[in-house]
């Protein structure tokens, strides 16, 4: 079997905790889409109570292998009509919660997979 070393040529995810992650050396307290290929979106969602059609309709537009869905401090799972826009451009998307998905996404684009991860920053209660 022949292996290869990870690419950390692309943007990681540093840090992680309650309502924050950090980028590189960037902290954000906003929920976020990141990408491999140096995406950064605001994603304009505070709790998941918040979200719609068109957040999943926003993810289908960055053409990414999969999406990984960080659906804040517990596993949620969006309805599956929401996801017809990824599926129809046959775009994975796997659910989990924030913290995993930062993990999820850290490896995948280290790989050098087309991977967005669309993470969820909720409000921390402390």
């Amino acid at each position: 079997m022949k292996l290869h070393a990870d690419r950390f040529d692309v943007q990681t995810i540093s840090g992680y905790g309650p309502g924050w992650i950090s980028i590189d050396t960037e902290k954000f307290t906003h929920s976020l889409i990141v990408g491999s290929r140096g995406e950064r979106i605001e994603w304009h969602c505070r709790r998941y109570e918040d979200l719609t059609p068109e957040h999943f309709a926003q993810l289908a537009d960055l053409n990414a292998e999969v999406v990984i869905f960080g659906s804040g401090e517990k596993n949620r799972f969006p309805p599956p009509a929401w996801l017809a826009p990824l599926m129809k451009r046959q775009i994975g998307l796997e659910s989990m919660s924030t913290q995993a998905a930062c993990r999820t996404y850290n490896i995948l684009a280290g790989e050098g997979r087309n991977v967005v991860a669309a993470l969820l920053l909720e409000e921390s209660n402390t």
